[in-house]
């Protein structure tokens, strides 16, 4: 896959990661630890500039493999790295995958997050041919929530029991797309 590949709506820029990202992607996310720790595994104190150069490292790879499309959510006019969007979990035979997006705090709730998460999902259904996409979301993450609800993902149903954040069990919320969501 293009790794060079840009995909925008002018205001948001979704890019592949960068080995260069690091000290941007450490920042943004150290940044946002408070509101990141509860909802995903990587996001604690020790997330510095080594760690973020292991997940670019693996985003490499991912993209080198098309085994998943994590990326860069940058500000299309600053450049500021304003954090993630991932694809993820492609499963070829029913044409699916799941999405994922986190964005940093000095920059949440300006609408980021559903931007970022429709540029990624019209590459899944344009680029990769796929044909649903599901958002696994903490019962009680409700941003992002809104953020899915937003770009007109459909509420499916209630897990109970279904994520684990290191130790933490929580019930999670299925939202779901198709390409006639978009």
């Amino acid at each position: 896959m293009d790794t060079n590949l840009q995909l925008t709506d002018g205001l948001v820029l979704l890019r592949p990661p960068r080995a260069a990202d690091a000290p941007a992607l450490a920042a943004a996310a150290r940044e946002s630890l408070a509101e990141l720790h509860p909802w995903l595994d990587w996001a604690t104190a020790a997330y510095d500039e080594n760690s973020a150069r292991r997940a670019l490292e693996f985003a490499a790879l991912a993209w080198e493999h098309s085994s998943g499309f994590p990326f860069a959510i940058i500000d299309a006019q600053t450049g500021q790295y304003i954090g993630g969007c991932t694809l993820d979990g492609l499963n070829s035979q029913s044409r699916s995958c799941n999405l994922g997006y986190w964005v940093r705090t000095s920059r949440a709730g300006q609408g980021i997050a559903s931007r970022a998460a429709r540029l990624a999902a019209r590459f899944a259904f344009e680029s990769l041919g796929l044909a649903r996409i599901e958002i696994v979301i903490a019962a009680e993450n409700l941003a992002s929530q809104r953020a899915a609800q937003k770009i007109g993902a459909k509420y499916e149903r209630l897990l109970p029991e279904h994520l684990v954040v290191r130790t933490t069990v929580y019930d999670a919320v299925i939202y779901s797309l198709t390409p006639f969501d978009l």
